[in-house]
């Protein structure tokens, strides 16, 4: 039987086993997204300066992602789904630099494997977690990191749990929760943009994927990459 176990997002470095980081809204459906219009891999960074000077390395590389919310001037694309899915980024190699996603994945310190998950590969990443069978899993809520109850990505973490358990469990109720999340409510509140609000529709699509996003290293580098299941 597997063990799981959640941590929050400064509690990452105590993930032990197959950690499985979380960011529903939105790191981790943008990079999904992302894969979907061709990229090649995603290169998750903690701060601005180690993507601007890992796109300097890499030829044809870009950047996309966020610090509080704002894409930084200097970042080819922002942290959105809606925006990247329009893309053509055939083979290309992207650095992903977010305030809570990406920073859970370099803070797992002590995971044995790593997974990249939000609601649009939560199937996806379940099928992959049973056809490996851990001992133990660690899910990594990112989102309380930013002042808000992170239920959003607590429920896709349950929600995976769930599946791996129970392949015909339902999600209405999981959606439900990134609806009434902090983040969620945040996102539908009818000040913000149009595009806030398709990102979140966009989000809250269920298995949409096949695909799931496991995280390895490459040449030392973090490396997400997809693996169609």
């Amino acid at each position: 039987m597997i063990n799981f176990e959640y941590f929050f997002l400064d509690e990452a470095y105590q993930a032990e086993g197959l950690v499985v980081v979380i960011d529903v809204l939105r790191a981790f459906t943008t990079a999904a997204y992302a894969f979907n219009v061709g990229v090649q891999k995603i290169l998750p960074v903690a701060e601005v300066n180690q993507a601007l000077n890992l796109r300097r390395q890499i030829p044809g590389s870009m950047i996309m992602g966020e610090v509080d919310g704002i894409k930084p001037p200097a970042f080819d694309y922002g942290n959105s789904p809606a925006s990247i899915s329009k893309l053509d980024l055939n083979d290309k190699i992207m650095i992903q630099r977010t305030s809570a996603g990406t920073q859970g994945i370099v803070l797992a310190l002590n995971a044995d494997q790593i997974f990249a998950a939000s609601f649009v590969v939560a199937k996806a990443t379940a099928e992959a977690i049973r056809r490996l069978n851990p001992d133990k899993v660690s899910f990594v809520i990112t989102g309380k990191s930013l002042g808000r109850d992170g239920d959003e990505d607590r429920a896709c973490g349950e929600y995976i749990q769930a599946l791996i358990s129970n392949q015909s469990v339902d999600s209405k109720a999981f959606i439900n929760r990134v609806r009434y999340s902090s983040a969620g409510r945040s996102f539908i509140d009818e000040t913000k943009s149009i595009t806030a609000e398709i990102d979140f529709n966009l989000s809250i699509q269920t298995n949409i994927f096949s695909f799931a996003l496991p995280v390895v290293k490459e040449d030392s580098l973090l490396t997400m990459k997809f693996t169609e299941i």
